[in-house]
C-alpha cells in the first residue's frame, strides 16, 4: 500500500509540472503578442513640423544599432523612428553613415504629449565617433535627411504625432 502512495504521489507531482510547464508558455505567448500589439509597433508615420513621415522602426537593439549605417540616402518624406523602452539620454553617432542627417529627440510617456526636446542639425559622417545627445531624457529619436529642421522651421517643444495610417 504504501509502494502505491508514493506512486500516486509521484504522478501528482509529475501531472503539477507538466501543468506548470504548459501555463508558463501560454504566459509567454501572451506578452509576445503583447508586445507584437503594442501600439508603438503600429506606428508607421510621423508628423512632425506640419509634415507627416513615412518611418522605419528602430526598436531592437539590433536595428538601434545598425540604424541607417551602410545606407546611400533616405527619402525627403521618410525617417527611422528608435522606440526605447524607457526614457533616458540616448547618444547617437555617425558610424558608417553615407549621408548627413538631422536627429530629432522626442519625450513624452503619453502620445498626447509628445514634443521635441533637442535637435541635432545637420550631423555629418565626417563627425564620427562623436557621439549626439539630448540633455534631456527622451524615449524617441527621429532621424531624417539634412536640413529637414531648417526647411521645417523645427524647434524644441514642438509637438509630435504617431499615427499608424
Amino acid at each position: 500500500m504504501k509502494n502505491k502512495n508514493i506512486f500516486y504521489f509521484f504522478v501528482v507531482i509529475a501531472f503539477l509540472i507538466v501543468i506548470f510547464f504548459l501555463l508558463s508558455s501560454v504566459w509567454r505567448k501572451q506578452d509576445l503578442l503583447k508586445d507584437t500589439l503594442s501600439p508603438q509597433n503600429n506606428i508607421q508615420y510621423v508628423k512632425i513640423a506640419g509634415v507627416t513621415l513615412k518611418v522605419e522602426l528602430a526598436t531592437t537593439p539590433q536595428a538601434q544599432e545598425q540604424g541607417l549605417s551602410g545606407r546611400n540616402g533616405l527619402k525627403e518624406n521618410g525617417g527611422m523612428l528608435f522606440i526605447f523602452n524607457t526614457a533616458g539620454k540616448y547618444p547617437f553617432w555617425m558610424k558608417d553613415m553615407n549621408f548627413p542627417i538631422d536627429i530629432i529627440w522626442i519625450a513624452g510617456e503619453d502620445s498626447n504629449d509628445l514634443r521635441v526636446v533637442y535637435i541635432k542639425k545637420n550631423a555629418s559622417p565626417e563627425s564620427y565617433p562623436e557621439t549626439f545627445v539630448s540633455g534631456v531624457d527622451a524615449r524617441y529619436v527621429l532621424e531624417v535627411i539634412s536640413s529637414f529642421s531648417e526647411k521645417n522651421n523645427l524647434k524644441v517643444g514642438d509637438k509630435v504625432e504617431f499615427l499608424s495610417s
